[in-house]
């Protein structure tokens, strides 16, 4: 790639309108940090939902994430969601509609996600790589709350704690909302990863919590930060 063409994406972030390859690619994963960074250090303390993107807005789970957004909101927290539709689009619908800041942090995919219309237009991102982006998540969030979703959603959430459990980021809390939805995984996690095999320390069940409501979960996020000292996670 030719010097001209590099100036002209910096100038322009139209990363996505050239071909990158092998170590030229490290240019355009430095404008998504950059852009990222930028923008994100501007917006406050925000707590992060996650969630499902094929939930229908007449699932039980939609309508909690909404709920749950507007009670961070009442609380003086931003929403952070991965900007798409389902479980994301009903967590920045509750920020916005409680006026709240509503933030997305959208992956470019195929045929499949694209940003929902509830997200504060100076605080849509759109990424192509997901590490860049879940890099945002940690870094800018004070909180999980994460709703029923798939493997996305789980490896999001087991990315926080293994960070959190290895001293890598700084201590924040981690709630999943659905107990039945959930309690077979975690159920698992006792049984063998701490219990059968000690893959785990006892104090690594700590590390999150289960709830079953949008109070209970925002009541965890705010009774923690009764407790500890509100800072950036890096």
């Amino acid at each position: 790639m030719s010097d001209e063409k590099i100036r002209k994406a910096f100038t322009n972030n139209s990363w996505h309108e050239i071909k990158v390859t092998d170590s030229w690619q490290i240019f355009k994963i430095m404008a998504e940090f950059v852009d990222g960074f930028e923008k994100l250090a501007k917006i406050g303390p925000c707590v992060s939902i996650f969630g499902s993107a094929r939930t229908k807005n007449e699932n039980k789970y939609y309508q909690m994430a909404v709920d749950t957004a507007r009670l961070l909101t009442e609380h003086g927290y931003g929403v952070i969601s991965g900007g798409g539709p389902g479980i994301m689009e009903a967590a920045n619908k509750g920020a916005y509609e409680a006026g709240g800041k509503s933030v997305g942090l959208n992956i470019e995919l195929p045929f499949e996600q694209f940003h929902n219309r509830y997200i504060d237009r100076d605080k849509l991102l759109e990424f192509d790589y997901f590490f860049v982006r879940k890099v945002m998540f940690m870094k800018y969030s004070q909180g999980f709350i994460i709703l029923p979703g798939g493997f996305g959603t789980m490896d999001e959430s087991f990315e926080a704690i293994t960070l959190i459990q290895t001293g890598k980021i700084a201590r924040f809390p981690i709630v999943f909302v659905g107990v039945s939805y959930w309690k077979g995984l975690f159920d698992w996690v006792e049984a063998s990863m701490l219990n059968d095999e000690h893959n785990i320390n006892p104090d690594d069940l700590n590390l999150y919590r289960l709830v079953d409501t949008p109070e209970e979960a925002v009541d965890h996020i705010f009774k923690f930060y009764q407790k500890y000292v509100l800072k950036p996670n890096f």
